[in-house]
């Protein structure tokens, strides 16, 4: 007989992986998104403690399948790489993302932009940014102890987390890495990458003509000592 004072089993709390919207609404959001997400994963290819991601869901909170963002891209420090389906933060050490980007399209509403806000300060991000490239424009806030507070020059500021930095002097946002270079798109990036390829083919090439090079020479010195060592045989050696 089962007893009367045992607690029915809980039904297990379903976290999807993804809440039905798109990732972007355009091209131009979408090109943005992929930029600023890709170049953070190559800013920090060689740290195994910083997990980057785009339009991930972040459930902060266990027990509520609701209370959720996915951020355009996200860095979070202290977190191994490696692939998620949505971003638990109470399986991650309790570590919030620290870093936030939001790319703003034309359906974008002020009160959607609020809630991710309050969401963003509530939960312990400590760097958001929201550009607009239809504007060229760009916001950023920076928690000072328990809230987000607005960043007052954009153009010109280095994330203290990223130590990247943006520049609004040109006709479209420039974000530029430590070194100085700059963010490239998915297409620079590739450009480049074919670029450095034919460099290195063409040096490949160079390295394989000085080897045959002197392999030729070689050979002809060879081929000379071989004949004047038979001279010698034959007619022996003059020199004496």
């Amino acid at each position: 007989m089962i007893s009367q004072l045992q607690s029915p089993t809980s039904p297990e709390i379903i976290y999807p992986d993804s809440d039905g919207q798109p990732m972007a609404d355009n091209t131009k959001q979408f090109r943005w998104i992929v930029t600023i997400k890709e170049n953070l994963e190559r800013l920090f290819r060689d740290r195994d403690d910083v997990f980057v991601a785009g339009d991930l869901l972040w459930y902060p909170v266990a027990g509520n399948n609701t209370l959720r963002q996915a951020p355009d891209a996200m860095v979070v420090f202290g977190r191994p790489k490696g692939d998620r389906g949505s971003y638990k933060q109470w399986e991650e050490a309790q570590m919030p993302p620290q870093v936030v980007f939001e790319i703003l399209s034309p359906g974008n509403r002020m009160g959607k932009m609020a809630r991710k806000f309050q969401f963003y300060q509530q939960y312990g991000v400590e760097e958001y940014y929201v550009y607009d490239p239809d504007d060229v424009e760009l916001i950023g806030w920076l928690r000072a102890e328990t809230a987000l507070t607005i960043i007052e020059e954009m153009d010109g500021w280095v994330s203290p987390r990223l130590g990247i930095k943006f520049d609004l002097s040109q006709p479209e946002l420039q974000i530029f890495y430590p070194d100085g270079s700059r963010f490239l798109t998915y297409v620079e990036l590739a450009a480049q990458l074919e670029q450095e390829q034919a460099r290195a083919e063409q040096e490949r090439q160079r390295a394989e003509e000085e080897h045959q090079r002197a392999e030729a020479e070689r050979q002809r010195a060879d081929e000379l000592e071989r004949q004047l060592q038979a001279y010698r045989d034959r007619f022996g050696d003059l020199s004496q």
